[in-house]
This record gives C-alpha cells, sequence and structure tokens, in this order.
C-alpha cells in the first residue's frame, strides 16, 4: 500500500506518532528507491529519457552515421552499450531497480545497430538498404541483427531480471516475425498476407504473455510488454483486413467487444483501449454509411450507451458476488493468479 504525506499527517492529528515523525517519515519513504513504476514525476524523467536515449539510437537514427562506415558504427554502438552496461550495473547496486533496467534495455537496442555496422565491416551486407529502414521497412537480412538482439535481450534479462527489459525482446520477436514471412515468401508479399501474419504473431505473444503472467504472479509484471505488442500486433492485423459483408464487420466488432471484456479481467488496460477504438471504428463505420439517413440510429446508440452504463452500476454493486461465481469455475492455478492480482 502507498502511503501518502495527507495519511501520515492523519495519523499525528490522531496522536499515533508526532508531527516531527510523520515529516521525518515521510521524506525517508520518498528517498527510497521503488521498484514498482507509477505515475510520478521521477518516475517520468527516468522513461522520458531512456526513451528519447533508446530512439535516438534506433527509430531517429541519421543517415550521418553512414559516414563512420561500417568498423566506425559497429566501434561506436559497442562503446555505446559497453558505457550503458557499467550503469545498469552501478544503479543496479544501488537498487535503483527502474533506471538501471531502462539503461539495460538501452544495451539490448544497440545489437541491431551493431550488427549492421558489423556486416557492412566484413562485407556482407547484401543491398543498398540503410539502417534508417530497420524500423519501417520489412527485409529478411534483417534477421541476424534480430537474432543478435534476442540473444543478448536473453541474457540481460536472465542477469538482471528487469521487466522491461521484456520491451526490446517483444519488439524485435515482433519484426522478426514479419522478416521471416518475407524470407518465406518472397518480397512481393501482400500487405493483406502481413496483416494475417501478423494476426497470429499477435495471439502466439498474448498467449506467451498470459503463461509469463501465471509464471511471475509472485514477482514483477514481465508480461506487461508482451501484452502490449501481442495486442497491437494482433489487432493491427485484425483491422486492416478486407471485409465486404456485414456478417464479418459485425465479427470484428463482436472480437473487439470480447478484448475489452479481457481486459477487464485480466486487469489489462491494452486490451480495453484497443477494444475500444475497435468498437469505436465499427460504430463509426454504422453511422457514415449504413445508418447514414438515420435519425434513429444516434438515439439508439445513446440509449445503448446508457444501458452500458446502467450495466456498469449493476457490475460494481454485485461485483464480489459475480467474481466469486465466475472463478470457481477456472482451475486453481488461474483462481490464484487472479486472486493475486492488485
Amino acid at each position: 500500500m502507498k502511503i501518502t504525506r495527507k495519511q501520515l499527517s492523519q495519523a499525528a492529528d490522531e496522536q499515533i506518532i508526532s508531527r516531527e515523525q510523520a515529516d521525518a517519515l515521510y521524506w525517508f519513504l520518498q528517498a527510497q528507491p521503488d521498484e514498482v513504476p507509477r505515475f510520478t514525476f521521477s518516475h517520468l524523467l527516468y522513461y522520458l529519457g531512456g526513451l528519447i536515449a533508446i530512439g535516438a539510437m534506433s527509430v531517429f537514427m541519421t543517415l550521418g552515421w553512414e559516414a563512420f562506415g561500417g568498423a566506425g558504427i559497429f566501434l561506436i554502438s559497442v562503446v555505446y552499450a559497453a558505457i550503458a552496461l557499467i550503469i545498469t550495473h552501478r544503479l543496479a547496486a544501488r537498487k535503483l531497480v527502474i533506471p538501471a533496467g531502462i539503461c539495460a534495455a538501452f544495451v539490448v537496442c544497440m545489437m541491431p545497430l551493431a550488427i549492421y555496422g558489423l556486416q557492412h565491416w566484413m562485407g556482407v551486407w547484401p543491398d543498398d538498404s540503410v539502417y534508417q529502414d530497420y524500423h519501417r521497412v520489412v527485409k529478411w537480412h534483417w534477421l541476424y541483427m534480430e537474432l543478435a538482439t534476442l540473444a543478448v535481450g536473453s541474457v540481460m534479462l536472465w542477469k538482471y531480471r528487469y521487466p522491461f527489459l521484456v520491451m526490446p525482446i517483444a519488439v524485435t520477436l515482433w519484426y522478426m516475425t514479419m522478416d521471416v514471412a518475407v524470407l518465406v515468401s518472397g518480397e512481393d508479399i501482400t500487405l493483406l498476407t502481413r496483416g494475417l501474419i501478423s494476426l497470429y504473431v499477435g495471439l502466439l505473444m498474448i498467449g506467451l504473455a498470459l503463461w509469463v503472467d501465471i509464471r511471475s504472479r509472485h514477482h514483477a509484471d514481465y508480461a506487461y510488454w508482451l501484452y502490449l505488442f501481442g495486442v497491437v500486433a494482433f489487432w493491427l492485423g485484425l483491422s486492416i483486413q478486407e471485409s465486404d459483408s456485414e456478417l464479418s464487420k459485425f465479427l470484428y466488432f463482436c472480437i473487439n467487444l470480447a478484448m475489452v471484456g479481457v481486459g477487464a479481467v485480466l486487469l489489462r488496460r491494452v486490451f480495453v483501449l484497443f477494444g475500444a477504438l475497435g468498437i469505436c471504428g465499427y460504430l463509426g463505420y454504422l453511422a457514415f454509411h449504413v445508418f447514414q439517413d438515420s435519425w434513429l440510429f444516434p438515439i439508439a446508440l445513446s440509449a445503448i450507451g446508457l444501458g452500458i452504463i446502467y450495466v456498469g452500476i449493476q457490475w460494481q454493486k454485485h461485483e464480489q458476488a459475480i467474481t466469486h461465481k465466475l472463478r470457481a469455475l477456472l482451475p486453481a492455478v488461474i483462481r490464484e493468479w487472479l486472486s493475486s492480482r492488485p
């Protein structure tokens, strides 16, 4: 439970502790390293700085780096990774879990650039593509960079066990499946086929995330990033599929509705967010195409929205009884896992 300054002040008002003790205890707790990510200013600075540093050496990499040549790119990448590894080790020794995890992820994110430089240095780069294309173009020869990233990421995760390290691993798995599809099917693979592959890969990642979630239920949240990129891959792959019939569009709506339900059960907001986007997309399609000239549709939609609010009120009143009955139908390990969720 997070202890606030207001609670300490109330304890002082009740004369449980003195005012001086309340102030001293508050500042003592504020100075302690926090292992759980929270929406605090310090954590915001951690993630903002980390994502800017990672993005600078990956997504926002400019063509100016090509001037260093393969050897220069490789050596600079190794130096960057070594510095980040030293910082990670020192932060870990000070029990600063969140900044240490971000620095460890930075080490992993340097691997694609390092392997890219190494391949150029060795003269085995197969075409005229550049590293700037890595995050936006699907090509089979990115696989060497991705395999190296997965290997280093696995070692770093085994060594430090920081949940944020799963982020670059999850992204790399997603990228790799797209590149494997190109390797197997050729460069002329269609967008719809890529979407279908993304859909199935997303389902596999969600399944993996669920397994990791259950296995690590007594430890840190290692499944967060797997859920995130699994849902993104699944939803994007589902959303770009062609649909000429009203039945298939309604099925798309039902799948997104089910995602909201799954998110509520698993307490994972990413399911709810993308499910809600899909639902809004379907309702927008109905409003602008199917019921374009209907005056009744907005009224019916408003009634449905109010009905959902009413269901929410009833759910809140009877949530404990309903949850108890539903969980009684599940296996013991699933019940234990769900009960351990905050």
